[in-house]
């Protein structure tokens, strides 16, 4: 009476799977000298993002609003 739908099927081939690496990969993940150096290469690759305000310039604000927040209460109050 109504027409069914099929379940979708996908062909998934995991990427880090036993059976995909090679020899050399394999001994490539245990070689810790290799890793070190590596790992070094690419700590100086690391791109820095500079924030908003520098932490001195938040320290001014902070400082200038607690002192005429003082100010402002000592000539009202």
């Amino acid at each position: 009476m109504f027409k069914q739908r099929k379940n979708k099927t996908f062909k998934y081939k995991p990427r880090f799977s036993e059976e995909n690496q090679t020899d050399v990969d394999l001994d490539d993940n245990f070689d810790s000298k290799d890793f070190t150096s590596k790992w070094r290469r690419q700590r100086g690759n690391n791109v820095r993002v500079k924030g908003a305000l520098p932490v001195k310039t938040l320290i001014l604000v902070l400082v200038l609003l607690l002192l005429c927040m003082y100010l402002l209460e000592k000539k009202y109050m």
